[in-house]
């Protein structure tokens, strides 16, 4: 997985398109690691538990949709859930407001000190649900305050009220 050494400009990156999309840290394109099976299959799973709940949640659910984090800073999570706030049209195309959640997927070549910085990102911009999945061992994290916690399920706060995503639930959903 190579990164860009070279400095781009934020408007270059943003009007260009990379397959996977790669994301952007501070001037240099990062390329994303490209999931396997057990990635997409965690990926899908993810989504498909969360559509069921779009209504009565208010929320809406997408795959590898650019996150500005920062100024300087675009990351593309692998689901990204976001409070509905109207029409899509009528959306951002960039999400500039803290998710709901998000949610990473451990790939074979993420490394430690990337995926903590990436999470170290989400937790500055604002956002309360930020979970890891590792699909090689199973085993589900949420982070919060600069710490990896074992979790099972979790509660996220949507507008005025809490709701419980239970993981075990959506890995279920993968059998």
């Amino acid at each position: 997985m190579a990164t860009a050494s070279t400095y781009v400009p934020v408007d270059v990156y943003l009007h260009s398109s990379f397959e996977p999309d790669a994301e952007y840290v501070d001037g240099a394109i990062q390329e994303r690691p490209v999931g396997e099976l057990d990635h997409a299959a965690w990926q899908a799973a993810i989504q498909q538990w969360f559509w069921q709940w779009e209504p009565e949640w208010a929320i809406r659910v997408f795959a590898e949709l650019r996150v500005q984090v920062s100024p300087t800073r675009f990351r593309v999570p692998d689901v990204v859930v976001l409070e509905n706030t109207g029409p899509l049209k009528q959306m951002d195309q960039i999400v500039r407001t803290p998710p709901v959640a998000v949610f990473e997927i451990l790939s074979p070549e993420d490394t430690l000190p990337r995926i903590l910085e990436k999470l170290d990102d989400f937790e500055r911009m604002g956002i309360r649900g930020i979970f890891v999945i590792d699909p090689k061992s199973g085993k589900k994290y949420q982070y919060e305050a600069g710490d990896l916690k074992h979790v099972e399920a979790a509660d996220i706060p949507v507008k005025d009220k809490k709701y419980v995503i239970d993981l075990v639930e959506i890995e279920q959903l993968m059998k």
